[in-house]
């Protein structure tokens, strides 16, 4: 029963995507964006929760990454869009990446404030997390995944100027963490 209901969605979306695509073809002009952002991502590790085994815990990383996506407007003051990201970090990240659905204002010629939601998966190094040597811990030994994954939410700005955008944005994976972040990008 599960495969024929794919089947058929799989079918009407093959005759409604085109339709969309064409109706936001009239109406709507698409804006694609890359970027590089640098962050810092704090796990908030409440050490009260947690027997930490007397190490400290050092929850908060710098992450350094890439960023793209793409907006559609939709009217003369309102874009939505999506976007990717990617990013390597240090401390208790290993990296992280995720997808995001976004919603704007336009805020001039150039520049958007937005509101995103997606999911975000952050690979965890444990010993980076707890402080000790890497040679004295394998992660691979623990049995246990060193991957969080969780929706994420976020508020920003891309304030565009010639073809640059500076984005500011501050981002939360479960309302549990905090990952504020800037970036420059370029749009096509």
């Amino acid at each position: 029963m599960k495969k024929i209901a794919l089947m058929v969605s799989a079918a009407a979306l093959t005759f409604a995507v085109p339709g969309v695509a064409s109706a936001q073809e009239a109406t709507s002009s698409a804006h694609p964006f890359v970027g590089v952002q640098v962050g810092l991502h704090d796990l908030k590790v409440d050490e009260d929760d947690i027997d930490t085994a007397d190490f400290d815990i050092d929850d908060s990383a710098m992450t350094y990454g890439v960023y793209g996506g793409v907006d559609f407007d939709l009217g003369t003051s309102a874009v939505v869009g999506f976007e990717g990201n990617f990013s390597l970090g240090n401390g208790p990240i290993d990296s992280e990446y995720g997808v995001a659905a976004r919603i704007g204002i336009r805020a001039g010629a150039n520049s958007v404030l937005f509101a995103r939601a997606g999911y975000q998966w952050i690979n965890i190094d444990a010993s980076g997390l707890i402080g000790v040597d890497e040679d004295l811990i394998d992660d691979d030994d623990l049995d246990v995944s060193d991957t969080i994954d969780d929706y994420i939410v976020g508020v920003g700005a891309d304030i565009g100027f010639g073809g640059l955008g500076l984005r500011i944005a501050v981002d939360s994976v479960s309302m549990d963490t905090l990952r504020p972040s800037i970036g420059l990008h370029t749009r096509f």
